[in-house]
């Protein structure tokens, strides 16, 4: 579990540095961003930091090695999200400084909601389909939980007799 709460903790890191740095949210000598940091910015980079480090945490059954492509594209979502909208050159190119900031800049919430809505999938389909040993899950199969314990012994006919 320790190897396993390292690496979410790198990822975390990773996803945050990867996001944070090139756009200018975490202030670096790197990169000078042309627009002020909008206050929604934060919070998403500490959310797709979170939640990429949870879905590393969260046992997988081996072999499995779906997500990771759909997690990639949600954190590059991310970096679209929360970048300077006139240093994205490739938004200025398509539509001009005023274009920029005009259509861009507030399709970037957007997309930073739908960003974090992929990785909150992402994380909610790798638990659902986790592996559990005795080391990393623990959980009481009692007789109720059985399948035994479910179904209520029939009493009467049938259905299937009651065709004939």
């Amino acid at each position: 579990m320790r190897t396993r709460g390292a690496a979410a903790l790198a990822a975390a890191a990773m996803s945050a540095l990867a996001v944070g740095v090139p756009t200018d949210v975490i202030d670096t000598s790197l990169f000078t961003r042309m627009t002020p940091v909008r206050w929604w910015e934060y919070p998403v980079l500490a959310l797709t930091a979170a939640l990429t480090g949870l879905w590393v945490l969260i046992p997988r059954p081996s072999g499995d090695v779906r997500g990771r492509g759909g997690v990639l594209g949600a954190v590059t979502a991310a970096v679209f999200a929360v970048g300077c909208p006139i240093c994205n050159k490739i938004v200025v190119g398509l539509l001009g400084i005023s274009g920029a900031l005009g259509i861009w800049a507030p399709v970037q919430p957007v997309l930073a909601a739908l960003s974090l809505a992929a990785l909150a999938a992402a994380v909610v389909l790798r638990w659902r389909r986790r592996s559990c040993t005795a080391e990393t899950c623990a959980v009481d199969v009692t007789s109720e939980a059985s399948p035994a314990g479910r179904t209520p012994p029939a009493s009467g006919p049938s259905a299937a007799s009651s065709l004939r």
